[in-house]
């Protein structure tokens, strides 16, 4: 026992003195403990008898623990020989990476030389240059300070020469250069707005071409009549009745004239209201059809009529409006645009008018860039005056504008209506465009049912009166008669003159002609001036 044991702790102090092989020489000194208690066993278990096999197995332990440590020590060599091989491996790749980087600071070394070098060339040139350029400013200063005499004694002598000073010389040579650049300043100007007029001219041209052809309506409807057939002479009769008391009770309730002539199988009504006289229309034909004809019939078939005849203009004036999409319309402004339904202008519907004038002013405003919805609101409103042009006093673009303000629209709306037919600036665009669509609505081929012959007609008779006025040259009648311009002469008229030809001309029309709106009477004195280089 003391033998294994004293083996053992040799064997332990000599693997723990060979480097690292206490990990390999745990197994053996197991296997020596093993056999160790082993033999102790079986020298209880078999007593003196078993020492022999004892010693046996004791032999076999020794035998398995040396080739337990010659395991061992074969295991460590191969280990040993691995790491060897790592370390190896690993100090190669240091190596070469070191040798890697040696390389690229060498040639980041060179680099860095090669700069330094085109540096110092650059720093070089540098200095050349500007010691070059130092010269050449010393020479253009001494140049300049030579020219400095030199124009200082020209000046003395050409003040000494002249006897002109300097100030006195810089205007005499800026007066001569004013008066040639004026000229030519002039032709530059004219050119200028010749080429712009052109193009201006060509656009226009463009876009309202455009906006009729996307908008084209057809004929106007029907002019509304004042005429109501009756299906005998007899009925003219019943309809005056005993003493004239039918005919006074219609006219008092309709506020129409009842007119019966020797006309046969027709009663005309007459009445500058077109809604009163329509009213009165509808209601004869009623009396008319239903054949009791007295006082208290007659009135209350023209106050039913009134009432069916009020939702009918109501009606007309929303349709009016949806149509063209607008909303939030006054009542008051939907109920006059209904009336216009009953109104004409060389008959002309003009409900059917200011719908057409609304879809052409809001094409151009999109064509151009401006408000659509506005413009159409602006178009469809211009003409609202003319739905009570009758019962107030002044011309419909200054009674709707009134109607138009006191409703709540806005300014561009009221102008639209108040400056359609007059002098247009381009302060106002929705104006323009009103104006413009006004005219192509009212001179387009269709709009208007009038012949050819009375067109021309009152052409000239607008042109006639004009030119009959002494210092006259030129007259013409545009926008279908409702506006006439007229050159007089520069020689026989001055500028008070021809404002006293322009109101004479006006005056002359109101007292000679009869028309529907206004015509306005614009007097132009024109003055040429011609020069002609030899």
């Amino acid at each position: 026992m003391a033998i294994l044991t004293h083996g053992a702790i040799g064997l332990l102090a000599q693997t723990d003195s060979g480097g690292g092989m206490v990990a390999w020489t745990i197994p053996l000194i197991l296997g020596i403990a093993i056999g160790t208690v082993v033999a102790l066993v079986v020298n209880k278990l078999m007593g003196n008898d078993a020492k022999s096999k004892a010693a046996r197995l004791l032999d076999q332990a020794k035998l398995d623990g040396e080739n337990l440590i010659k395991t061992a020590e074969l295991e460590k060599k191969e280990k040993l020989l691995q790491l060897q091989s790592k370390f190896d491996s690993e100090q190669n790749q240091q190596r070469e990476e070191l040798r890697n980087r040696e390389a690229q600071l060498e040639r980041r070394d060179q680099q860095l030389k090669q700069s330094n070098d085109d540096l110092k060339n650059k720093e070089k040139l540098v200095e050349s240059t500007q010691r070059k350029l130092s010269e050449k400013m010393e020479d253009a200063n001494r140049k300049s300070q030579q020219y400095e005499k030199l124009v200082t004694q020209v000046q003395n002598d050409l003040q000494r020469v002249t006897g002109l000073s300097k100030d006195e010389a810089r205007k005499q040579l800026l007066s001569l250069l004013e008066k040639e650049l004026q000229g030519e300043l002039g032709q530059v100007i004219l050119q200028h707005e010749k080429k712009v007029a052109e193009v201006s001219q060509q656009k226009a041209q463009d876009i309202l071409l455009t906006a009729m052809q996307r908008y084209a309506s057809a004929q106007t409807s029907e002019s509304t009549t004042s005429s109501i057939d009756i299906p005998n002479d007899e009925m003219k009769g019943r309809i005056i009745g005993r003493e004239g008391r039918n005919i006074r009770a219609f006219e008092k309730a309709s506020g129409c004239d009842l007119i019966i002539d020797d006309t046969p199988g027709v009663v005309i009504v007459s009445g500058f209201d077109p809604v009163r006289r329509e009213v009165a229309r509808q209601s004869m034909a009623k009396l008319v059809t239903d054949g009791r004809i007295h006082p208290t019939r007659i009135e209350e078939i023209i106050a039913a009529t009134e009432k069916e005849m009020s939702q009918f203009v109501r009606r007309k004036g929303e349709e009016a409006a949806q149509e063209v999409n607008l909303q939030g319309l006054n009542e008051r402004v939907i109920e006059m645009l209904g009336r216009l339904h009953f109104r004409t202008s060389y008959s002309q519907n003009v409900l059917r008018h200011s719908v057409e004038v609304a879809f052409l002013s809001g094409l151009m405003a999109e064509m151009i860039g401006l408000n659509a919805n506005l413009a159409r609101r602006c178009g469809l409103l211009h003409d609202i005056g003319k739905a009570a042009d009758h019962e107030l006093e002044g011309g419909h673009p200054k009674i709707g504008a009134d109607l138009l303000k006191r409703s709540g629209e806005n300014e561009h709306v009221v102008h639209a209506a108040l400056g359609h037919h007059d002098q247009l600036t381009t302060e106002h665009p929705y104006t323009l465009l009103v104006a413009t669509a006004d005219a192509c609505s009212a001179s387009r081929p269709g709009a208007r049912r009038e012949s050819l012959e009375r067109y021309i007609k009152r052409m000239e008779e607008l042109e006639g009166i004009a030119k009959g006025f002494q210092g006259v040259e030129q007259a013409f009648a545009i926008q279908a008669g409702r506006e006439l311009r007229v050159i007089v002469s520069s020689k026989d008229t001055d500028d008070a003159v021809a404002a006293k030809v322009c109101r004479d001309i006006a005056k002359a029309f109101e007292e000679q002609l009869t028309y529907p709106g206004e015509i306005k009477v614009t007097v132009v004195r024109e003055s040429r001036f011609v020069e002609i280089a030899r």
